[in-house]
């Protein structure tokens, strides 16, 4: 590993452990939308994120959104969560955005009790269907990714279709996990991964996780999966774009995935090229652990907060 990896690792190690401190948590909370976090997050509120989605449809972009929060741990709250999912799913249809859902399991009661998560995931994807919509389900940290992958396998053998879920390359068991959800023709999103995880059970060297990102969107595209491709490296999007090419895979195969406010230009390029590019745009009031897994994917992040600290 280069010293130039050990270094970004170790202050990723460092901002994800910060995310848990008291003390930065109550200044970044005070202040951190007034530092820059808004260039990271859509607003508090659903008409705030709503202004952001239709500028965002305006330039030629898709989107999916977020309502922030996870690791809820009461029943009446985690089943309100699912009602408020399915008042974004009927706003957005209302506004013909093109825009979906994303959503964390343990929002929806996963750490309470799985069949609660289940029953709440499933009633939010009767709705996306209802509206021709479509849930994202994202992953977590390692701790539940069984059950996250349990969940999925439940809807789609139940019948829904309009539900997808997320493999992370920095784990050594995303491949297997692919390779078991293939015969689903399953819609996935692939990531780096954005958890502190220990090494036995993830890789810890950037060219690692990249070489294994490759190759998951490679085994998928190749086993009729549809790839949702979410980087902002340009390298590893020009490697899977001419590898579509090559293989003749087509564009409606697979989209590319990007967040809010990193690389807009590159969103904008990538869509003038004829690409399918979907921003990940997420609102809510606990925006905090959301922004803080951003820092750590990205220092160049940390700088921008930091350069906007020293201006005030």
């Amino acid at each position: 590993m280069s010293a130039a990896s050990r270094a970004n690792g170790a202050l990723r190690g460092v901002i994800l452990r910060a995310a848990d401190d008291r003390h930065v948590k109550r200044f970044m909370r005070r202040y951190g939308m007034r530092l820059g976090a808004a260039r990271f997050v859509a607003g508090e509120r659903l008409d705030e994120c709503v202004v952001v989605l239709r500028r965002l449809a305006a330039q030629g972009l898709q989107a999916n959104t977020t309502l922030l929060g996870e690791s809820v741990r009461d029943r009446g709250e985690a089943e309100a969560v699912a009602d408020e999912y399915g008042r974004i799913l009927g706003r957005l249809h209302a506004e013909r955005l093109p825009v979906n859902v994303a959503l964390k399991l343990t929002h929806l009661g996963l750490e309470l009790d799985e069949e609660l998560a289940y029953t709440n995931v499933e009633r939010v994807v009767r709705v996306a269907e209802r509206l021709q919509s479509f849930v994202r389900i994202d992953m977590e940290q390692s701790s539940v990714v069984d059950a996250t992958l349990r969940i999925y396998r439940r809807l789609r053998d139940a019948g829904h279709v309009r539900v997808g879920t997320v493999l992370q390359s920095y784990l050594y068991r995303s491949q297997g996990d692919l390779e078991s959800l293939l015969p689903l023709q399953p819609n996935l999103r692939f990531v780096k991964g954005a958890y502190l995880e220990p090494p036995e059970i993830a890789h810890a060297a950037k060219p690692d996780v990249d070489a294994a990102f490759v190759r998951l969107v490679e085994t998928a595209l190749r086993g009729g999966a549809y790839a949702a491709v979410a980087t902002h490296d340009e390298r590893l999007l020009d490697h899977c774009i001419d590898f579509a090419e090559r293989e003749g895979i087509a564009r409606d195969r697979f989209e590319l995935q990007m967040l809010y406010g990193v690389r807009p230009a590159l969103q904008l390029e990538l869509v003038r090229r004829g690409h399918t590019v979907r921003v990940a745009t997420p609102y809510g009031p606990e925006w905090y652990p959301y922004l803080m897994r951003r820092l750590a994917e990205r220092p160049a992040n940390l700088a921008f907060l930091a350069r906007n600290l020293v201006r005030r």
